[in-house]
């Protein structure tokens, strides 16, 4: 009996990444790798929206290059970025630009004085910041809403309001021309972790009452079908994409999850609500995950590259810059990456310069050692009694990084290990497939078979 594959989706916030993954042999296969669609020309500054057609374009012509190697294939599963917002209508029609996560206009100047953002924690209890997990800042569907709702955008009445969407949503629906479905991974922000459902209340204090909110529905849960080849293949709800990455590298609750790639987190699943200084989020197949975000890693690492390379240099420059950080053994130049708004600071520097320092060596021993301390700080706001059995350590840094391994064990002593495959969503999403064919009967059954026997990666 041929085992059948889905088509398994990671909405990235560079590319847009594919694959057929089989959970009978457990096996990823046929990866392909779309470059996400650059933001809309012409915005004011510190905007960034991008054309959503666009967007569930990329995603059809994967799905019709994947399909012909599977001719059994039993449906679409999709993770990605969490956060931005779409306005949607009821058949899966974008009714507004996306606004990325990465969009920064609520931290322009708004009338009445401070930022449109001060504006709206100014609104907001602190049982309204603690029920939403922590989680209210510039990028997330509320603070969209907001902004929306304070130029007029949002007008009460309309007798067909638009949804609000992420693009975990938006594109499921597109795809299917149905009414958005969101998992709730992917409500950061929006959900009252208390009770588990909207904040109305809030909602309604915010000005919100003109828009819809999608139906609040697990990935086991079809959006509609899409047409691919002839077929019509089930698309399941999507998943957030650091919860899906948590399941694939294995993480239980007795572990810390240090993910570093272009962003990264310091990150604990948790059986039980358990609110405090750091942001809670729901967790996948029930559960929670508290976590700590936005701490500098790759993105933060890139501006010091472009500025080693702006005069040229070699196409991959990384093993180099890696092998130069260990021949120096120590530095005494300070780095501070915080060159984006982080919870260790938003003004990065490079300072005690000096003639026998300034070298890329002794720049990234500097960089890497910054990160280190960066995770000491934020494992310990997690978890201060640091009771967890081991440290898990994912994403491509992790892997190709064995200095900065070394330099954070030395701040954060005792077991760890390396999460088995470096295609964490992936195998995140081969997890959840796992359920969906009745592999096993539940997310951390799957997680807990892939970590035993990780999945092979073709």
């Amino acid at each position: 009996m041929p085992d059948p594959a889905y088509i398994a989706i990671d909405l990235g916030t560079s590319a847009i990444k594919a694959a057929l993954v089989y959970p009978r042999a457990r096996r990823v296969a046929h990866i392909r790798r779309r470059p996400f669609p650059e933001p809309l020309p012409g915005r004011p500054a510190h905007w960034v929206e991008l054309d959503p057609a666009a967007i569930v374009g990329a995603v059809r012509s994967l799905l019709a290059e994947l399909a012909p190697h599977a001719p059994e294939c039993a449906g679409v599963i999709l993770c990605g970025q969490m956060s931005g917002l779409v306005l949607t209508g009821p058949r899966g029609e974008a009714r507004s630009a996306y606004l990325s996560w990465r969009d920064q206009r609520l931290t322009l100047p708004a009338p009445g004085g401070g930022s449109w953002y001060d504006q709206l924690l100014a609104r907001l209890t602190p049982h309204d910041r603690r029920r939403l997990g922590q989680e209210v800042r510039p990028g997330i569907i509320l603070s969209y809403l907001y902004w929306l709702a304070r130029q007029g955008e949002l007008p009460e009445g309309a007798a067909e309001p638009p949804y609000a969407a992420t693009l975990l949503e938006y594109v499921p629906a597109a795809l299917c021309a149905a009414p958005p479905v969101m998992d709730p991974t992917s409500a950061v922000g929006l959900l009252d972790l208390e009770t588990g459902g909207w904040p109305d209340d809030l909602f309604l204090r915010l000005g919100l009452g003109g828009v819809h909110w999608p139906r609040l529905a697990d990935f086991r849960t079809a959006v509609g079908t899409v047409e691919v080849a002839g077929r019509a293949l089930p698309v399941y709800a999507a998943v957030g994409d650091q919860q899906c990455a948590l399941v694939g590298a294995g993480v239980g609750p007795d572990e810390l999850s240090l993910n570093i790639s272009t962003g990264s987190q310091v990150s604990r699943p948790s059986t039980a609500l358990a609110l405090g200084d750091y942001q809670t989020r729901p967790g996948l197949g029930g559960g929670f995950v508290n976590t700590i975000t936005h701490i500098p890693a790759g993105r933060a690492l890139s501006v010091l590259l472009a500025l080693l390379t702006e005069l040229g240099g070699p196409a991959d420059p990384w093993p180099y810059l890696h092998q130069a950080a260990v021949a120096v053994g120590e530095t005494d130049l300070q780095v501070d990456l915080a060159f984006f708004p982080s919870p260790v600071g938003s003004r990065g520097a490079i300072t005690n310069i000096h003639t026998d320092n300034l070298s890329a060596g002794h720049l990234f021993r500097a960089a890497l050692r910054n990160m280190a301390d960066n995770y000491q700080t934020c494992a310990r706001r997690l978890a201060p009694a640091q009771d967890w059995a081991r440290l898990v350590y994912s994403g491509g840094l992790a892997h190709h990084l064995p200095l900065l391994r070394e330099l954070i064990a030395e701040r954060l002593p005792g077991p760890a290990r390396l999460s088995p495959v470096t295609e964490d969503t992936l195998a995140g999403l081969l997890a959840l497939t796992m359920v969906l064919s009745g592999e096993t009967s539940t997310v951390a059954e799957a997680a807990a078979r892939l970590q035993a026997a990780p999945p092979k990666i073709e």
